[in-house]
């Protein structure tokens, strides 16, 4: 285990008011270190900010499967629901298609909440099996007829990273004659956007194109120092956040080496005999 993942763990413990032995840290070092550190610490980030009660190597755990990038399961079966609109073009996962598979029959007899049930019992079966094997999320698209849907949905796909860009290129309709205009204008190919212009007009549409292009330009500058001011503050969060872990994880330590100071101790608590 790395020292920045015994320093989370340990923060993690503090602020839970969790006590771990020397028996249960080496336990979570040992199933802790079968997964990416990036994971693990994100999971005890979360487990901070989440946990109500102590915390536990389940709690971790859990959160660290989560990272898959598979969907909960009523967030599966709302996926799965979209795919009887047969204009509707459905990214889905391997999981999604056999649970709706098992609740079927249930949707077809009209039972919707035993069908939501069955469905989500399935699910969440197929996903322990699949995370237990260590299997990756896999997520593919299943094509309606609507090709604006279409489009619109791969769109959000690559957006999210469940698909990759050149996976959905095959997938999307072919270009119309407005896609070509924005597409020109993006890449700033003057000549290309004019020629869909009558002669006497081009000197108006140039000059239409400049204020437009200055337009975009300063909104782009105005993002970008937003973007800035941004990281800024986060930047600044962020050293708070530190700051605030670097002295919990002091004083754990001290604790554990038995070097707090007795005026860091609180005082016996007395008590009153009636």
């Amino acid at each position: 285990m790395s020292a920045n993942t015994l320093k989370a763990i340990a923060v993690t413990a503090e602020l839970t008011g969790t006590e771990l032995s020397t028996v249960a840290l080496k336990a979570m070092d040992v199933d802790l270190s079968a997964y990416p550190e990036a994971d693990v610490l994100h999971a005890l980030d979360r487990c901070r900010k989440e946990l109500k009660g102590r915390l536990t190597l389940s709690a971790v755990l859990d959160r660290v499967a989560e990272l898959d990038g598979r969907p909960g399961a009523e967030e599966a079966w709302a996926t799965a629901l979209s795919a009887d609109d047969e204009a509707a073009t459905v990214v889905w996962t391997d999981e999604i298609v056999q649970a709706l598979a098992v609740a079927k029959p249930l949707l077809d007899a009209r039972d919707k909440v035993a069908a939501r049930m069955a469905f989500c019992q399935a699910y969440e079966r197929l996903v322990r099996k699949a995370r237990d094997a260590k299997e990756p999320c896999r997520w593919w698209a299943s094509l309606g007829r609507d090709p604006r849907q279409r489009a619109v949905a791969l769109a959000a796909a690559v957006e999210t990273g469940q698909l990759t860009h050149a996976a959905v290129q095959t997938l999307l309709p072919a270009p119309t004659e407005s896609d070509a205009v924005v597409a020109a204008l993006i890449a700033g190919d003057d000549a290309k956007l004019l020629s869909h212009v009558p002669k006497n007009g081009r000197d108006t549409a140039m000059h239409n194109l400049r204020c437009l292009r200055a337009h975009l330009a300063e909104r782009e500058t105005r993002a970008a120092a937003r973007e800035a001011q941004r990281a800024t503050d986060e930047r600044g969060r962020q050293a708070a956040v530190e700051a605030r872990k670097a002295s919990i994880f002091r004083a754990v330590q001290e604790r554990m080496n038995g070097t707090a100071s007795t005026v860091d101790r609180p005082p016996p608590k007395t008590l009153l005999v009636p």
